[in-house]
């Protein structure tokens, strides 16, 4: 079987992250490292990483030549990609399975995806 890479996109928002008390937070941290150290003794693990306050964005588009760049992230929600981890899984079950391992999963949602290959046939 040939693996297939899968990006699990974590989501969070303010209220959530808010509501979290210290020792929450710190359990969440603990439990991405131990998840993290497990897919790399695995060797599932591509690449993993956090990402900036929404707040720190910016979108950009171009209409009629013109590029047009504005603050924050582009979608009206409360919910924001805060993280990602990209794994290399044998079928869309395991990828689900860490997934659902994510401390993320409790609180708000992670979304697993099939990663496209240069073929770009599975759409």
């Amino acid at each position: 079987m040939v693996p297939v890479k899968y990006v699990l996109l974590i989501y969070s928002n303010p209220e959530s992250w808010a509501s979290l008390s210290a020792e929450q937070r710190d359990g969440l941290s603990r439990a991405h490292e131990d998840l993290t150290r497990e897919l790399v003794e695995q060797g599932l693990l591509v690449s993993a990483a956090g990402l900036a306050d929404p707040i720190t964005s910016r979108t950009v588009s171009v209409r009629d030549d013109t590029t047009t760049t504005t603050d924050g992230p582009y979608a009206e929600a409360k919910e924001h990609l805060a993280g990602f981890y990209l794994v290399e899984c044998d079928d869309i079950d395991q990828a689900i399975g860490y997934a659902a391992r994510m401390p993320d999963a409790k609180y708000v949602a992670v979304e697993v995806r099939p990663v496209m290959d240069t073929s770009g046939l599975e759409m």
